[in-house]
């Protein structure tokens, strides 16, 4: 990865970071506005698979080292995967295969559900977490985060063209 790259990427990680503690302190709920996936999601599109997998890989666990959101378990592991998920996808879709900026989004998001879906199978079947199945889970992020997902249809894209005319990953 490209020295620019790497240092883009350190931003969005610390944008991960600070943005959910921003929304917080205001009483802003996380899982109601998704504050941390719009950092990973604007990576992966912007910077493409590798920076996108690696920021949603290690946002959430800086975050949880540093200010304890997301908790360990169960909700660590969850969003892990479903923000490298985010980022990787998202990377694919519009930097690999030119995709455009919507379908790269939405398509990100939904793959990034059903990897949080799948960990909560797994750590249903296997690990002795007792909360909803995959599939109430996923529902109830859905619901829950319909303003977050409305922000970030509404405003990733623009962020990342302004970005891809403004700034330079080379």
């Amino acid at each position: 990865m490209k020295t620019r790259k790497l240092v883009l990427s350190g931003l969005f990680i610390a944008f991960g970071v600070l943005l959910p503690m921003v929304f917080h302190q205001f009483n802003m709920g996380g899982p109601v506005f998704l504050p941390m996936h719009i950092p990973v999601l604007i990576a992966g599109m912007f910077l493409g698979v590798l920076p996108g997998l690696l920021v949603g890989l290690i946002t959430p666990i800086v975050s949880s080292l540093l200010t304890g959101m997301p908790v360990a378990f169960p909700m660590l592991p969850i969003m892990v995967f479903e923000l490298a998920t985010y980022g990787l996808v998202a990377g694919y879709l519009s930097q690999a295969l030119k995709a455009n900026s919507y379908i790269s989004l939405v398509l990100a998001m939904v793959a990034g559900r059903i990897a949080a879906g799948l960990v909560v199978f797994i750590l249903g079947t296997f690990f002795g977490f007792q909360g909803p199945g995959p599939i109430p889970f996923v529902q109830g992020a859905i619901v829950t985060g319909i303003p977050g997902i409305i922000i970030q249809l509404a405003f990733i894209p623009l962020v990342v063209n302004l970005l891809k005319k403004h700034v330079n990953t080379d």
